[in-house]
């Protein structure tokens, strides 16, 4: 039976979250396409320079939803951090507004940076935890799970078009404060449809124990002691890099400790998590030319006709939103004939399509040759392959995410997942940093030579992918997966009960 009030046979909370998730996107791609413009023409910095912050500010972006996700898993439950994540994003996005008066030398510098840092922090208590949420109103065998994170993404992409075309078009054409002001606009409207739609998540995403007062308004201490080291950080985006470095060590260490107190059908899920999760820096490095290098060229480079650079960053959601229904049906169509991809094997295919992006770009400038301007069809066919690639990953990336791990581990995964993506954006700045000769100013043939060169390699890795996907796949064990209580039972207790819960996955067989 499936539990509480549906909408178009869904539950009517996927829609608060649907909403919620569709005005946070709103203000995070409005700033997000004019960050880039807004660190090289108002902040002067050059184009090597302004790619690696944009880069290290996504990556901080990402990787803070793992301490968002522990603090969830362990203490606050997903519903309140998505809460108070909402908060921070509001402030900042407000503060973003105020521009100050141009110059690395402005004092206003510095409220940019706490901008950024709110943005930074706020982003790690929403990511992971409304995405878990999303899981958590359906048993871990609905076959409507990979339907709903689409339904999701759709809203997702809905908020980031609106927010790219109305903060995009203000920011450029009237004015940074007015683009950002937007952004915050949107941010707020998030978080007032997150409150009052709490009574249709039926409790879903609450504290996993008893939270007292005390400790709750310490974790929220915790927060905001975070955003003073983000401030800190996001200024020095070497700094990061190491960091990126000895904390993915460290997160893997961690997983890979916590994979081998389950039991064994669960452990070989922790591999195959591991596997899509190494993935994301691959497809994430080369997406996310789109607000760096690939802004820069549109603007620079493209023939557009007088249209403002930063609204071609509307493509991709809005291609997001015309085809996520078809991939949505697809995969339900596909499935219930036996001819669905596996998600190891849709993560190839991703691959394969951002790859290939690249290189239709780089023919597509250089039939026309360096001297003159790049036809604007070129980048509607790049964002096209990259939204089918996208849509075979980044969904089913969330869906595999929290199908495959145990409950007791749901949203330090899911932050895994988005830390991985944070290496991506990181990966992101030093490509865009590449297109940039030794002065610091991005030039067309450069960058070019990049496109061309990864896309090879990541078409390379894709093929790559695709031959071990039947590997991964088994390693998934989608034939013993359980719902719920069998399917999450934590360590500790499959610990003492070895025998019986070795005894259930093996014992029962349910469709994936």
């Amino acid at each position: 039976m499936r539990p509480g009030p549906e909408f178009a046979g869904h539950p009517k909370g996927l829609y608060v979250l649907f909403f919620a998730e569709m005005w946070e996107r709103f203000s995070f791609y409005g700033m997000r396409a004019l960050l880039i413009f807004y660190l090289t023409k108002h902040w002067l910095f050059g184009d090597g320079k302004a790619n690696l912050i944009y880069g290290a500010y996504l990556s901080l972006v990402y990787v803070t939803p793992v301490l968002g996700g522990y603090l969830a898993d362990r203490y606050l439950g997903q519903r309140r951090a998505t809460l108070f994540g909402a908060v921070l994003l509001t402030l900042g996005h407000f503060l973003m507004a105020f521009e100050g008066g141009g110059g690395q030398a402005d004092p206003a510098i510095n409220v940019f940076w706490l901008a950024l840092a709110f943005i930074i922090v706020g982003s790690g208590f929403l990511k992971a935890n409304i995405s878990v949420i999303v899981g958590q109103l359906y048993p871990r065998t609905d076959v409507r799970r990979d339907g709903a994170y689409t339904i999701f993404y759709i809203g997702i992409n809905a908020g980031g078009a609106l927010g790219v075309i109305l903060a995009g078009y203000l920011g450029e054409v009237y004015g940074w404060g007015y683009g950002f002001g937007a952004a915050g606009v949107g941010m707020l409207l998030g978080l007032i449809v997150f409150v009052l739609g709490k009574p249709l998540l039926l409790g879903k995403g609450e504290a996993p124990g008893v939270l007292t007062r005390a400790r709750e308004w310490t974790l929220y201490g915790i927060g905001f002691a975070a955003v003073a080291v983000m401030w800190a950080l996001i200024q020095y985006q070497d700094v990061i890099q190491n960091l990126l470095i000895v904390s993915g060590v460290a997160l893997l260490g961690y997983v890979l400790y916590a994979a081998f107190k389950l039991e064994p059908h669960a452990r070989d899920r922790m591999f195959a998590i591991l596997f899509l999760i190494a993935l994301n820096p691959v497809f994430w490095g080369l997406f996310e030319q789109a607000g760096g290098s690939l802004n820069l060229y549109t603007d620079r480079y493209v023939d557009r006709a007088g249209v403002p650079a930063s609204l071609f960053q509307s493509i991709n959601s809005i291609y997001i939103v015309l085809l996520g229904p078809l991939f949505a049906g697809l995969w339900v169509w596909m499935g219930k004939r036996g001819y669905e991809p596996s998600a190891p094997a849709k993560f190839g295919l991703a691959l394969l399509q951002v790859g290939l992006s690249f290189l239709v770009f780089v023919w597509g400038a250089q039939s026309v040759g360096l001297a003159v301007a790049t036809p604007v069809l070129f980048v509607f066919l790049i964002y096209l392959l990259q939204t089918t690639g996208e849509l075979c990953l980044s969904p089913v990336g969330l869906s595999a995410m929290n199908r495959l791990a145990p409950a007791t581990l749901a949203s330090l995964i899911m932050g895994a997942w988005f830390y991985m993506t944070a290496v991506g954006n990181f990966v992101a700045g030093r490509i865009g940093e590449a297109t940039s000769g030794e002065g610091g100013a991005m030039t067309k043939e450069g960058t070019l030579d990049v496109y061309s060169a990864i896309g090879w390699w990541t078409i390379g890795i894709g093929v790559a992918v695709l031959a071990v996907s039947p590997l991964v796949k088994r390693l998934m064990h989608l034939d013993t997966l359980e719902d719920d209580a069998d399917h999450a039972m934590s360590g500790e207790a499959q610990l003492a009960e070895p025998e019986a819960a070795g005894t259930r996955l093996r014992g029962e067989t349910r469709p994936a």
